[in-house]
């Protein structure tokens, strides 16, 4: 006999109000991956609380305004006008959400230990405001387990049972700031609850907005398939980038390795080499497997051994350079005048989270270098956390400076509005970690790769 699961009468009277478009949600974090899903939300005519502890991003939006390239201004203004968007510093207001949706950040500890504390204090400040007929849906990365224990703890003292008043659901963020073929709507969702009325609750209040939703079995199944897809891209980049290292000095080009190997239809995908690698998730992600693995009394070999090759890039890069400058002009980095072009993580974005260009950046300062940037989409630094030193550098106009020469230039990021034969213009040597310069022969001398 098959067994028909019978919805609680909480659940229940929360997916009529989803279907029916009743719904308030809250966004707690507007960042790169809190705003867009926001707008996605607000966009179908739901009614979004966005919340962030930051009162300059809660003026900005309130205008009218975004500060991310990914999230149009048109897009906010419009949602903001028609009352779908109220963005708010205030946490009192979120205990009229139906939904809460947590992204907020998750970095690793100087140790590479996760830290969990924005996530811990984001729940915590909610506590006040629990009430029967809620969703609490982390979205943040984190290693399987966190939700039922960092989240459900807080739940404890409220009169309120987990799964039949209140609803556990995790949902990771799957964004790809940039990607011009996937947006927030059409990639697919995966969603997990810690029964089958959360599990129900979650599908429904995504169906909402994603064209498709992947339901699994529990929370540490939703939050593992995060982990494991950022763990896979680690690991084949860093493979790649080992044989980076190893075709360069057997003098084969590894771009057109690639390119030759992808031609095969079946049992090959390519991943390229870079400078390091960049963004919120691959560099952090695959950590947080390791630590958790500890508690099951095992070693992540795999990707502790794609940490150490990766987190070995930018150095690799300022020793490529360092030699082209000793063979070309006996020249050292003391006292050398160097530019990066580009800042973000990766091409045609300015999102600078983990970049490898700040760590290349103070490996050469270290060595007495001279360094500045140039990035169109990034004209002045952020914040940045591990690089405090660096907020407010101001890009460079070469444009404004024609007897402005350096030493050597290194390409951290493959922008397509960066001006290449401009920079080759002011450059000495051109370094380039992202094959940008395949198509420019003319400046075949000035180029290395690394």
């Amino acid at each position: 006999m098959t067994h028909v699961h019978v919805r609680g009468p909480v659940a229940d009277a929360l997916i009529g109000k989803i279907e029916r478009r009743e719904q308030v949600v809250a966004v707690l974090g507007l960042g790169y991956v809190g705003l867009p899903l926001a707008m996605a939300f607000a966009a179908q005519g739901v009614a979004v609380l966005g919340y962030d502890v930051d009162p300059a991003k809660i003026d900005t939006l309130t205008a009218g305004r975004s500060y991310l390239e990914t999230v149009p201004s048109s897009a906010v203004a419009a949602a903001v006008q028609a009352d779908k968007f109220v963005p708010t510093g205030d946490v009192s207001r979120l205990s009229q959400a139906d939904a809460l949706l947590i992204c907020v950040p998750t970095p690793l500890s100087k140790h590479r230990d996760p830290d969990l504390s924005y996530v811990d204090a984001t729940v915590q400040s909610l506590v006040p405001y629990f009430r029967k007929g809620q969703a609490i849906v982390l979205v943040s990365t984190t290693y399987p387990g966190t939700t039922d224990e960092v989240v459900r703890p807080h739940l404890s003292g409220s009169g309120l049972v987990p799964g039949e008043d209140i609803f556990l659901i995790y949902a990771p963020e799957r964004e790809d700031p940039g990607n011009q073929d996937f947006d927030t709507i059409t990639t697919p969702k995966v969603v997990g609850g810690e029964n089958a009325d959360a599990l129900a609750i979650g599908c429904a209040l995504f169906g909402v907005v994603v064209q498709k939703v992947v339901p699994v079995s529990s929370l540490a199944t939703a939050e593992a398939v995060k982990l494991t897809e950022n763990i896979f891209r680690s690991v084949n980049i860093a493979l790649v980038n080992e044989l980076k290292v190893l075709y360069d000095r057997m003098g084969i080009d590894i771009w057109e390795v690639i390119d030759a190997a992808k031609t095969k239809p079946f049992g090959f995908m390519p991943f390229y080499p870079g400078p390091g690698l960049g963004g919120h998730c691959i560099p952090i992600d695959p950590f947080y497997l390791t630590w958790k693995a500890r508690e099951y009394g095992m070693a992540t070999q795999f990707i502790e051994l794609a940490g150490q090759i990766n987190n070995a890039m930018p150095e690799y890069v300022v020793q490529r350079l360092a030699e082209a400058m000793d063979a070309k002009s006996g020249k050292g980095l003391n006292g050398a005048r160097i530019l990066l072009a580009g800042v973000a993580y990766k091409k045609n974005v300015d999102d600078t989270r983990e970049s490898p260009s700040f760590e290349i950046m103070e490996l050469l300062r270290r060595r007495g270098a001279k360094v500045d940037y140039c990035d169109p989409h990034v004209p002045e630094i952020p914040r940045i956390r591990r690089f405090p030193e660096l907020e407010g550098m101001l890009s460079v106009d070469l444009s404004n400076d024609v007897d402005l020469i350096y030493d050597g230039t290194i390409i951290c990021t493959d922008h397509d509005r960066l001006d290449y034969p401009l920079l080759a213009a002011h450059s000495q040597i051109l370094v380039d970690t992202r094959n940008a310069l395949r198509n420019f022969d003319d400046l075949e001398l000035k180029v290395v790769r690394a």
